[in-house]
């Protein structure tokens, strides 16, 4: 049976509650009659509903409202941020077919840290020690992954070991991460308004921060043009960068990367680019939401240059999934044994990273 939620002019109806919800990190509106969120790893249905699709508009307006921004037939699809930094994706009709759909990823307002991740089960101890001293010798990483499955919370992570005598310059679409360094420069995408002016892309932060003196740089979510001018610059002095992407694997990451970088700049050689994106990465890490709702880190790899017109991949560590127990996937982090070629510049430049880390088994 469901129940139908009253509203004043200032209030999200339905949405409120959901909102107050700390164990909720998504909600999902398919239609003023369809919610639904995740809740400790896994979907649920929620009895309360809008009255009807217009009580729902009335809710998206006022969300939009406070950022001037505007969605109607004309311009159906608009993303958005609540003002505790959640964000909203919005997609009206005819588009959405069901009606109105609304996604709200919330913003987290306690920070997950390494340890957290640790409890998790994101990673081990070992696999941390080995990721601690890839952060200490800057080595220019990717993080892969689904959506939803933990590449901000990880990059976030990561980013925090950074040492604090670092200026580090962050770049996201949506600003989502909070590094606890005092030497911080945090940089946020901007859509266009109204009148389809005032755009600032990811490529234009990057360029731009390129001119603020940074010793790293921190990217969320690229998926555009911005690619090429991050491995310009893990080219040109920056390691230690990192930035989050979407993919299946490490091998569809290259390939993205590859098709994204060569938007920018369609006349740079196939194998130029590949060469560049060898030159310039030291590590791919996949994360994965597994079938109970865990994020886990389920595969490091090393990038280790061309062989041939191909990029040669070797993989360090992955995650081996021994059952499911009621529920619950069982499995280990294991080393296979190969040893990164990168392994003597992190031992020039004095960081401890002990050969039996690579130890299988």
């Amino acid at each position: 049976m469901t129940t139908q939620t009253s509203r004043t002019d200032h209030d999200l109806g339905p949405l409120e509650p959901l909102l107050a919800d700390k164990d909720v990190v998504e909600i999902l509106i398919d239609g003023y009659d369809r919610i639904y969120v995740e809740r400790r790893g896994q979907f649920e249905d929620v009895p309360a509903v809008f009255r009807d699709n217009d009580h729902l508009l009335e809710v998206i307006d006022h969300i939009l409202a406070s950022q001037g921004r505007h969605v109607d037939e004309n311009v159906p699809m608009v993303d958005a941020r609540l003002p505790d930094g959640s964000r909203v994706n919005v997609v009206l009709p005819p588009v959405a077919l069901n009606g109105p759909s609304v996604t709200i990823r919330k913003f987290t307002a306690t920070l997950v840290n390494t340890d957290d991740l640790l409890r998790l089960g994101a990673w081990d101890e070992t696999l941390f020690k080995f990721l601690r001293a890839c952060v200490y010798g800057r080595l220019n990483m990717v993080i892969c992954g689904g959506t939803g499955s933990g590449k901000t919370t990880v990059l976030n992570a990561m980013a925090s070991l950074i040492p604090g005598d670092e200026r580090i310059i962050t770049i996201e679409p949506a600003a989502e991460l909070r590094l606890p360094q005092k030497r911080v420069v945090r940089l946020e995408a901007r859509p266009p308004n109204l009148e389809g002016r005032g755009e600032i892309t990811l490529s234009d932060l990057v360029i731009n921060a390129l001119r603020m003196r940074p010793d790293r740089l921190i990217a969320g979510e690229v998926c555009g043009a911005e690619a090429l001018h991050l491995l310009s610059a893990m080219n040109t002095g920056h390691d230690g960068s990192m930035f989050t992407m979407h993919a299946s694997g490490p091998r569809d990451a290259l390939a993205r990367l590859e098709v994204m970088a060569g938007s920018a700049n369609p006349s740079i050689p196939l194998v130029g680019l590949r060469e560049m994106m060898a030159s310039a990465l030291d590590l791919i890490i996949d994360i994965q939401r597994l079938s109970d709702g865990s994020r886990k880190i389920v595969k490091v790899c090393e990038v280790q240059g061309m062989q041939g017109d191909a990029i040669n991949l070797a993989d360090l560590f992955v995650f081996q999934q021994t059952g499911v127990d009621n529920g619950k996937v069982s499995g280990r982090f294991a080393a296979t044994g190969q040893i990164p070629k990168f392994l003597s510049r992190i031992r020039d430049a004095g960081i401890d990273m002990p050969m039996d880390l690579f130890t299988p088994g």
